[in-house]
């Protein structure tokens, strides 16, 4: 979107909703492990307590936060905005 009249352009997608995805952390199991999973049950991550939370849209991690309460509900506060080809490093 470069180039003369891209304002206009880009204009014209701002507005389009996209899928936005927190990301606390990932673990694999086996089919066994989640068919015995119930109420009370703990699963456990691959991050430590108060590392910072992945933020995706479409599947591409964006930025990184921290969880905040805001009245009675979790939000993320943004602490790190990624730059395309640095997220490399910690996706996979």
């Amino acid at each position: 979107l470069s180039g003369a009249g891209s304002g206009v352009r880009l204009e014209a997608v701002l507005d389009v909703e996209m899928p936005l995805v927190v990301r606390f952390g990932r673990t694999v199991m086996p089919l066994r492990t989640l068919a015995e999973l119930g109420p009370g049950s703990v699963i456990e991550l691959d991050r430590l307590a108060g590392e910072p939370v992945d933020i995706l849209v479409n599947d591409r991690l964006i930025a990184r936060g921290e969880v905040v309460v805001v009245d009675e509900n979790f939000g993320v506060r943004v602490v790190e905005v990624i730059r395309r080809g640095q997220d490399e490093e910690r996706t996979g």
